[in-house]
């Protein structure tokens, strides 16, 4: 389903300059932008990579810019799953340590009418601790200064934590929770202790638990994800109970693995928004951290205008 959502124009009379994009994997998010980074017209829908395997990038493109009303020559700049080895074109990964201000460097041309680019992922190119990310680089644009030092964390399907240093990517982690509570849930032998319509809450007493649980033994997970479809079948726990004390021992784990991993931080950027940001905020106050919370869709946003003015800042 598309929507589109046109913007009262900015008091200043402001004309489109570009076009951002921020095509994932199953979404597709577009933004008609002015020079100064405002937003003037948004169109978005289901029309993701997996979508354009088959039905092609480039009508996709072409049907929303028309939608938005965007001159056929206006430039396009993308992130996401659109770069990726299966995507439109392949915007081959930047290797870290580097800065994100230099992403729009690794942008790449795409062979479409107009200018339309690309921006790459970032790859943690070490055999001790192999690691990729694409569209996350741009978010962290987006939310960090030029000089920033410190933590940011990007829940999702695939949670990151990166470390930057002073404006460059000097490390970064992946894990899988978001994957493995979707996996877990629907096709292990917790699909009997968790409700499938279930909203784990990061307040409730099962989810702290979770979290506590996780914290105390990071290394006893598998024997807590079973305790807790046997805690129901003996009557100490309730099913309605099974999703938030899933939530809190995966993302438990997770934050016993960072407290190790990044030891010495005490405060995070978290770029996450809704259901899962929410537990993701209460979860690192929980533990101690000194936690700002970010808009996700607004980081792309800004991250993508950033870029967008270093590649065509002297034509706006």
């Amino acid at each position: 389903m598309r929507r589109i959502e046109v913007i009262a124009e900015q008091a200043d009379g402001a004309k489109p300059a570009f076009l951002a994009i921020d095509w994932g994997t199953s979404s597709f998010r577009a933004w008609l932008m002015s020079a100064a980074g405002g937003v003037l017209a948004e169109s978005r829908s289901g029309e993701g990579m997996l979508h354009c395997a088959s039905s092609g990038f480039a009508p996709v493109l072409r049907d929303h810019r028309a939608k938005l009303g965007a001159p056929d020559d206006l430039p396009v700049l993308i992130c996401g799953m659109a770069g990726a080895k299966q995507g439109w074109v392949e915007a081959s990964y930047l290797e870290i340590p580097t800065r994100l201000d230099a992403l729009h460097e690794g942008a790449v041309r795409v062979d479409t009418p107009g200018d339309v680019r690309i921006l790459p992922g970032l790859a943690q190119a070490r055999a001790e601790q192999p690691d990729v990310m694409r569209g996350e680089e741009t978010q962290l644009l987006g939310v960090t200064e030029a000089d920033f030092t410190g933590l940011v964390c990007i829940p999702g399907t695939h949670s990151k934590w990166i470390r930057i240093e002073a404006g460059r990517v000097a490390e970064f982690t992946t894990y899988m929770t978001g994957e493995l509570f979707a996996v877990i849930s629907q096709h292990s032998i917790l699909a009997h202790a968790v409700e499938a319509s279930a909203s784990p809450a990061g307040e409730s007493a099962a989810f702290r638990e979770g979290l506590a649980t996780a914290r105390a033994v990071p290394s006893g997970l598998t024997a807590a994800l079973f305790r807790v479809r046997a805690a129901q079948l003996l009557g100490f726990a309730q099913r309605s109970d099974g999703a938030a004390m899933l939530s809190g021992l995966l993302i438990g784990t997770e934050l016993a693995d960072v407290a190790q991993r990044f030891a010495v931080a005490r405060t995070v950027r978290l770029i996450g928004t809704g259901g899962l940001g929410e537990l993701y905020q209460q979860a690192l106050t929980s533990a101690g951290l000194d936690v700002t919370v970010l808009d996700a869709e607004q980081a792309s946003r800004q991250g993508l205008a950033r870029a967008a003015l270093h590649l065509w800042g002297a034509q706006f």
